[in-house]
């Protein structure tokens, strides 16, 4: 059987309130398309612990702080279609931006001091434009859980925050991030990188894996693994970094002094193309 496409909320509702009066449960997987095998694991988690299985396809205005970014971003959706058939997605919800936001959006959702670092400090309004988008996509679909990958860490406590101080019914499963051979965390940009840029954007695991053994050794000094990193980083010109921190796993806040568990967290630019990583260190 294909899978069923709902481009409306009316037909989407309409397709899952049965399900839920009859006490179903629903598994909800947030995309902006260009689905690659790290979403595959996404889904298929989703479909291991969902009566019913939900892709939403959306790529959300809102969020980009770039306007070049946004109409860059791959918009593949008969391959997309194709994926969520293969693994056996139930629905695919695949709004236009006039149905997600059919007026000028005057309501938000902001996550404070998690959206302060990072990502947060170079994208203004991004993380205000997942949480507001988020938070849609579960009111529109209502789903138990819904299924994020941890390559996006930030957007990953964002989301676990805004769930919990809003006390949305529902659980955030999180997704271990998915790598390519040579240890680049699989992304929908991936796609915009020449087989050379691709060669050289593996220093950023790269670095990030050689600190984290040098916290597994004994390092706790934040400044110091930072600049090891810078280091290693350098080594390839082609790679232009925009950040790397050591923050808290929770509040994703810089530590200077490792006590606790804390994701190494980094971004960077190769050519035209932002890619993001991280790795949690527990101690």
């Amino acid at each position: 059987m294909s899978v069923e496409l709902a481009d409306s909320i009316a037909v989407l509702r309409a397709r899952l309130n049965p399900l839920r009066r009859a006490g179903k449960t629903i598994g909800l997987v947030p995309t902006m398309g260009a689905l690659h095998v790290g979403h595959v694991e996404l889904i298929r988690r989703a479909r291991r612990e969902s009566d019913c299985v939900v892709v939403s396809i959306f790529v959300n205005p809102i969020q980009f702080d770039r306007n070049d970014d946004f109409d860059r971003y791959p918009r593949p959706m008969a391959d997309d279609l194709r994926v969520c058939e293969q693994e056996g997605v139930d629905v695919v919800f695949a709004p236009l931006a006039a149905e997600m936001y059919p007026r000028p959006q005057r309501a938000f959702v902001e996550v404070e001091t998690l959206t302060d670092h990072l990502c947060g400090a170079f994208r203004p309004g991004h993380f205000r434009g997942v949480a507001t988008v988020v938070t849609k996509l579960f009111n529109i679909v209502q789903p138990g859980r819904a299924y994020f990958g941890e390559k996006d860490a930030q957007q990953l406590a964002v989301i676990r925050r805004m769930v919990a101080d809003l006390n949305m019914p529902l659980a955030i499963i999180e997704v271990p991030t998915v790598r390519e051979d040579a240890g680049l965390a699989v992304s929908s940009r991936n796609a915009q990188l020449t087989a050379e840029q691709r060669r050289s954007a593996t220093v950023l695991y790269q670095a990030l894996a050689a600190v984290r053994e040098q916290v597994a050794h004994g390092e706790r000094d934040a400044a110091a693994i930072k600049q090891q990193a810078l280091t290693l980083l350098a080594r390839q010109p082609a790679v232009r970094l925009e950040y790397f921190e050591v923050v808290d796993s929770e509040e994703m806040q810089p530590v200077v002094h490792i006590e606790r568990p804390v994701r190494i967290a980094a971004a960077v630019w190769v050519g035209a193309t932002r890619l993001i990583d991280n790795v949690l260190v527990e101690i």
